[in-house]
């Protein structure tokens, strides 16, 4: 993995819109983002739409080179239209894109991000990064103990009609020259329990219980005086054992940042305090947390952390690390 120069990221979709509190300087604010993309009348047909997902548009810089993954795409075509057309973003930069796991809110917008990113390059295919396991359909189980099905990942025949090829791996590969790190299948090992609500279908037509999320995998980058960046889709694997692999990983090289969203809402309410200590041993400088992170866990990483080193995602905005 070569070491950046440092990294931009666009949050195309994320759950929380929040363009009036204070930012740290590594961050613009939403509001900042569409006045440079020419908004000159604040209405709401201008601002980006907040929704139940995620989507980050990761730029890698090395001296004048320029390296870009589309890191999932959010939970429906509408959504990333909108946000990309607002933030004046050309998804025609994207050279790769990555899927963090099997679930529709990080799913669903890719056929529309495809169509966008072939737009604006030429008509060529878009690399899809992703375990095949993520391809797999899935439930929730109810309080109730009833199902509730999840919308399934788009097939890899339609993902393919729409100029997307399929690069389906479960083991750890660097893309893009050595711009980007993709883990394979994440050890789990400590207290964490994944998403113990979650069932997935057999072959045989049966609902088995599916808690491990064994899909999901992370991506890195390392930005040279700093460490390594640390992008999580949901951490369903257990944002402590995700730390912990990077750091088995890559024992000489710092933990400097981490996005993305670390699932401590419903059903994991109950491990945040367990979960903020832990996080404490890893040195994180930079923490922008959101999409299923829940708004506890976001107090307690504050209260732990301090806002110099937290800061939540937001729609909209622009982070450079």
């Amino acid at each position: 993995m070569r070491e950046l120069d440092g990294l931009t990221v666009h949050v195309l979709v994320d759950n929380v819109t929040d363009m009036l509190s204070s930012r740290p300087l590594h961050v613009t604010s939403e509001m900042r983002v569409l006045i440079e993309a020419g908004m000159a009348e604040m209405t709401g047909e201008a601002l980006c739409c907040a929704q139940h997902g995620l989507s980050l548009l990761v730029t890698a810089r090395l001296g004048a080179e320029r390296r870009t993954v589309l890191f999932d795409a959010g939970p429906d075509p509408y959504v990333i239209d909108r946000n990309v057309g607002r933030m004046g973003v050309d998804l025609g930069i994207v050279d790769a894109a990555v899927l963090s796991h099997g679930h529709f809110d990080h799913s669903e917008g890719l056929l529309k991000a495809a169509e966008l990113i072939r737009a604006g390059n030429g008509g060529k295919a878009v690399p899809l990064h992703v375990h095949p396991g993520a391809f797999v359909k899935r439930a929730l189980r109810l309080p109730t103990g009833n199902l509730l099905q999840l919308q399934d990942v788009p097939s890899r025949r339609a993902l393919e009609q729409g100029g997307i090829e399929v690069v389906a791996s479960d083991g750890r590969e660097e893309i893009l020259d050595g711009s980007f790190f993709l883990s394979g299948e994440i050890p789990r090992t400590s207290f964490e329990r994944g998403f113990d609500v979650q069932v997935r279908m057999t072959d045989a037509g049966e609902w088995e219980p599916d808690p491990l999320v064994m899909d999901e995998r992370f991506m890195l980058a390392h930005v040279k005086g700093k460490g390594l960046a640390i992008f999580t889709g949901c951490s369903h694997a257990g944002i402590v054992n995700i730390c912990a692999h990077v750091r088995e990983l890559f024992p000489d090289v710092p933990l400097y940042a981490l996005v993305g969203g670390l699932h401590l809402a419903f059903p994991n309410e109950d491990l945040i305090d367990q979960t903020v200590a832990e996080l404490q041993k890893f040195g994180l400088k930079t923490i922008i947390a959101g999409h299923c992170t829940g708004w506890r866990a976001m107090h307690a990483l504050v209260n732990a952390f301090g806002d110099g080193v937290v800061d939540p995602l937001a729609v909209g905005t622009r982070q450079e690390l």
